[in-house]
């Protein structure tokens, strides 16, 4: 089993290499995703959630209020710090458990958008950084997901710095160019991920 690391800074375009690998067979473990599900309505995790804040974070169907979670969160470190005890945990563990289900020769690819900024890095075999510009992924923010510019820099801005990012990279994916150019590269990407899962080999 080959356990590589996928990272980018919002709007480089991290979710589409993720789609293109989980289309040519790898196993994508996406830590947002996990996130949301320990969470959902009648999850041991969401009783945890609303035993810490208390039931005014559920919507009136019982499940989690997550903007409301969010502004508890966000606005006090400490409170950041109480919720991510208590999610990072089970990310953790179902992660673990979606891995070991993995095929022997698999390369199991964890989905990560904090892996520099969390020191993640030497958890995998191999770490696989999605890059574009910041004036490239400013214009996407802007023009696919209707941000202001404002706004879209605020959101790079808490995140890592393209040169974290790249510090740890063992493999860079460069997504400046349009869509059609970034398949030929993820898949040659996915090949030689291949053939090292196939060979047992996870060295950079």
């Amino acid at each position: 089993m080959l356990k590589v690391g996928l990272t980018g800074g919002i709007g480089a375009g991290k979710s589409e290499v993720s789609r293109l690998l989980a289309s040519y067979g790898a196993v994508v473990v996406d830590a947002d995703k996990i996130a949301r599900e320990v969470v959902e309505p009648g999850t041991p995790g969401l009783a945890a959630v609303v035993a810490e804040f208390g039931p005014g974070v559920l919507t009136p169907q019982g499940a989690l209020d997550r903007p409301k979670l969010g502004a508890i969160v966000f606005a006090d470190e400490s409170r950041l710090a109480a919720l991510n005890a208590i999610v990072h945990p089970l990310v953790r563990a179902r992660s673990a458990e979606l891995e070991s289900a993995a095929a022997d020769d698999a390369v199991v690819v964890h989905d990560v958008p904090l892996l520099a900024e969390n020191g993640l890095a030497p958890l995998y075999d191999l770490v696989v950084v999605v890059d574009a510009s910041e004036e490239t992924r400013l214009e996407r923010l802007v023009g696919l997901r209707g941000m202001t510019p404002a706004e879209a820099r605020a959101r790079m801005a808490a995140q890592a710095t393209r040169e974290a990012r790249l510090s740890v990279a063992d493999i860079v994916i460069d997504n400046d160019g349009p869509l059609e150019a970034l398949e030929p590269r993820v898949r040659e990407v996915w090949e030689g991920l291949r053939e090292r899962a196939s060979d047992g080999r996870s060295e950079a």
